[in-house]
């Protein structure tokens, strides 16, 4: 059973429930806030749009480094996970369909976005991830399952990232595309641990166009 540590509250942005076609939901990083990571919509195509952004108790997902065995970061970590399901569950209230159903995150908001999709794999409209990967010290192809049918995946990070390594983002790159994703990655030398402008352009053209 799942410990739940983390309280149902989440913002709605963009689009009027009533009136969206698509949805998005955003998962914020560390020490950041729900109202953050939606302050992304003045960069990227969103127009006609639900904004979903969920908000992480004391402004973190997990405890420790997604690098970390998973169960060290329980409860906490299947709290986030059940979360973003409930989040995931009032679009499909509203009849949004899941190819119409978007994800973005940025660092550990990343990581639990590739977490959440890998383990529900369908076709979704698109999932960004800056700078993140899967979750746990190995990864376990068991815990992973579905079909994203050609569902866009972007993946993005700098070289030398502090907190995610190079070698996690490949190796989610291939669990991804195991489970039937188009996964595009894009390496910049030397980026800080942030969102440039030339992601968000990337994320447009290939996710949100």
């Amino acid at each position: 059973m799942i410990m739940y540590t983390h309280e149902k509250q989440f913002i709605q942005a963009g689009k009027l429930a009533a009136h969206a076609k698509k949805a998005v939901v955003l998962l914020h990083g560390r020490g950041s806030t729900a109202q953050g990571i939606l302050s992304l919509q003045r960069h990227l195509q969103l127009e006609g749009a639900l904004l979903l952004a969920p908000q992480a108790t004391n402004n973190s997902w997990y405890p420790y480094s997604f690098l970390a065995p998973v169960d060290t970061n329980q409860p906490a970590l299947g709290s986030a996970l059940a979360l973003v399901e409930e989040v995931v569950a009032e679009t499909v209230k509203l009849g949004i369909q899941s190819e119409n159903l978007y994800f973005l995150g940025f660092s550990q908001g990343a990581c639990l976005t590739l977490e959440y999709v890998a383990r529900h794999a369908k076709r979704y409209g698109g999932i960004v991830a800056f700078t993140g990967g899967l979750i746990g010290k190995s990864l376990t192809q068991s815990n992973y399952q579905g079909d994203f049918a050609g569902t866009p995946v972007l993946l993005t990070s700098g070289d030398n990232d502090p907190h995610v390594p190079l070698h996690r983002i490949e190796e989610s790159v291939v669990i991804l595309r195991d489970l039937g994703a188009a996964v595009t990655t894009e390496i910049y030398p030397g980026k800080p641990h942030s969102i440039s402008a030339d992601e968000t352009l990337l994320a447009n053209e290939l996710v949100f166009s």
